[in-house]
């Protein structure tokens, strides 16, 4: 996991914060059937010690490459109990519009693929 501390990171509270990356193991993609289809990408992974929390989840989309990021926030000064704790993050993905084709899905550095039948746009 990649922590990254810039001195002014401070929570909601005021309280100083050490932010990084979540660690994935695996991603799993999941259509739904239903029309428009829906694609849900469930992230599985682990956080290092018992204060660190899951703080953020951003999509990025650029063609057929979608770009998740899971991001974790613990307090600066804070002692943990250094114990894994696992992780699971289901993540809704706008897909509405997109034409048929493979697209590829990145979270954190785990990839997987999935494939759209035929555009997956509303009938009007």
């Amino acid at each position: 996991m990649q922590y990254y501390h810039n001195p002014g990171d401070f929570d909601n509270d005021g309280i100083a914060v050490i932010e990084g990356l979540a660690e994935v193991n695996k991603i799993e993609i999941n259509i739904l059937e239903s029309f428009p289809v829906r694609v849900n990408v469930i992230a599985r992974g682990n956080l290092y010690d018992s204060c660190t929390k899951i703080k953020n989840v951003t999509i990025a989309q650029e063609e057929n490459l979608f770009s998740i990021t899971i991001t974790t926030s613990r307090p600066a000064d804070s002692v943990c109990a250094q114990v894994i704790t696992p992780f699971e993050e289901v993540i809704e993905l706008d897909v509405v519009g997109l034409k048929a084709g493979i697209y590829v899905v990145e979270v954190n550095g785990v990839t997987d693929t999935f494939e759209l039948q035929v555009d997956n746009v509303l009938q009007s």
